[in-house]
């Protein structure tokens, strides 16, 4: 049987690869190095994508229970994500970039940082929730890594 999956640990490790890959990307971007920040964006796509399911999915309507409306307000946070890494992907989609567009993307992965700050927060209401629901949080946060659908594709085909 595999080990049972910490949902807090595991939501607070994710945050953590993804804001070091979004200071990487602007620092390649910094350094005019497209590939190595297309590469990066490639890789947070993988990471993100169950992640964004999982809170989606599951994350969100448990902690509904603390947050009530605000939930919307964080799947609307989640719209604006998505949107901001599809400019950042058609943007690292060319071989180089002029200034302006190598400051564009290196804002728009700034927006996503931000994300990541305020959506760490809610590990500490995650905190409240009794162990049966961690158990479920957990075997839910494992499903969505086992699916492994990238963000871009799970947010056009799969999110509702």
């Amino acid at each position: 049987m595999a080990a049972k999956l910490d949902p807090i640990a595991e939501f607070r490790e994710d945050h953590r690869k993804v804001r070091d890959g979004i200071l990487e990307i602007t620092e390649a971007l910094r350094d005019k190095n497209v590939k190595k920040a297309r590469e990066i964006l490639g890789t947070l796509n993988v990471l993100t994508g169950p992640h964004f399911r999982y809170e989606e999915e599951y994350l969100y309507p448990a902690l509904r229970s603390f947050l009530g409306e605000y939930v919307d307000q964080l799947v609307k946070e989640h719209d604006n994500v998505i949107e901001t890494a599809k400019v950042c992907a058609s943007l690292l989609a060319k071989d180089e970039l002029n200034d302006q567009e190598s400051q564009d993307a290196s804002n728009a992965a700034m927006q996503l940082l931000i994300h990541v700050s305020n959506c760490d927060g809610l590990a500490i209401l995650s905190e409240r929730f009794n162990a049966q629901e961690m158990e479920n949080l957990g075997n839910r946060f494992a499903e969505a890594r086992e699916a492994g659908v990238p963000l871009l594709e799970w947010a056009d085909t799969i999110r509702k």
